[in-house]
């Protein structure tokens, strides 16, 4: 009985302490900010902690993840499904951009199984400037429930302020905490405005993550699990030069 008792605390003290690391972990996307038509265009999926280089293997990704879905919107608003490949440490997939504009590139994924009493919804999104930016450069082109943008990703520079948005449910998300994550790991916590708009000016030169997390109260069943709690993550990469 006792031993029963003691696998039973044992248990949930590791479920304690594994909560706080997955959620610490995002999906994101890397692509590079510009493209050139008629030139493939590299994009990656990463599953780790950003913020640590903690990079999780692809044959390791908990539950689906790796079920995720990946659309490309070009500048015209044509929507094409991407398939992606398992790498060592991402999944890989390309495109060739014809069009000049603003290609967004989404990735959405519902997690089949509850973690805890959490559904998990993972998103990220990325931006390729082709040519020019007359068409396609818009926060809305991204379809998610959950999302980040910056009109200018792509001129990121060191000690210039980087301006965004922030939607949720298509609409602006007014007074939102923002987490901002720099090359070397060092973090921010930025809010909103009331039109949804954050800013920040990086210091350092690299890739910066920009989180938005946000956790609805709901109860439900999914894949014949109980939920009382639905979190949404999404996340977008700058790479300041």
């Amino acid at each position: 009985m006792k031993s029963n008792t003691l696998k039973t605390i044992t248990f949930l003290f590791l479920m304690f302490v594994a909560a706080p690391q997955l959620f610490a972990h995002a999906l994101w996307i890397d692509t590079k900010a510009t493209g050139t038509k008629g030139k493939a265009q590299e994009i990656s999926i990463y599953f780790g902690e950003f913020s640590e280089n903690d990079i999780t293997k692809a044959d390791k990704w908990f539950s689906d993840l790796k079920d995720f879905s990946l659309v490309l919107i070009s500048p015209s608003k044509k929507e094409t499904k991407l398939t992606a490949k398992a790498l060592d440490n991402r999944y890989q997939a390309f495109f060739t951009p014809d069009e000049d504009g603003v290609y967004t590139v989404v990735m959405h994924h519902t997690v089949k199984d509850v973690y805890g009493t959490m559904k998990l919804d993972y998103n990220s999104s990325a931006t390729v400037v082709v040519g020019n930016k007359t068409a396609g450069n818009t926060a809305t082109a991204n379809k998610n429930t959950i999302s980040v943008f910056s009109e200018n990703a792509d001129v990121a520079k060191k000690d210039t302020k980087i301006a965004g948005l922030a939607l949720f449910d298509g609409a602006i998300a007014k007074e939102t905490k923002i987490k901002v994550i720099a090359p070397n790991g060092w973090e921010k916590e930025l809010w909103t405005n009331d039109k949804g708009e954050f800013s920040f000016t990086p210091i350092w030169s690299g890739n910066y993550m920009v989180e938005y997390a946000h956790t609805d109260k709901a109860e439900g069943e999914h894949n014949g699990k109980k939920y009382n709690e639905i979190w949404k993550m999404a996340t977008y990469q700058i790479t300041v030069k």
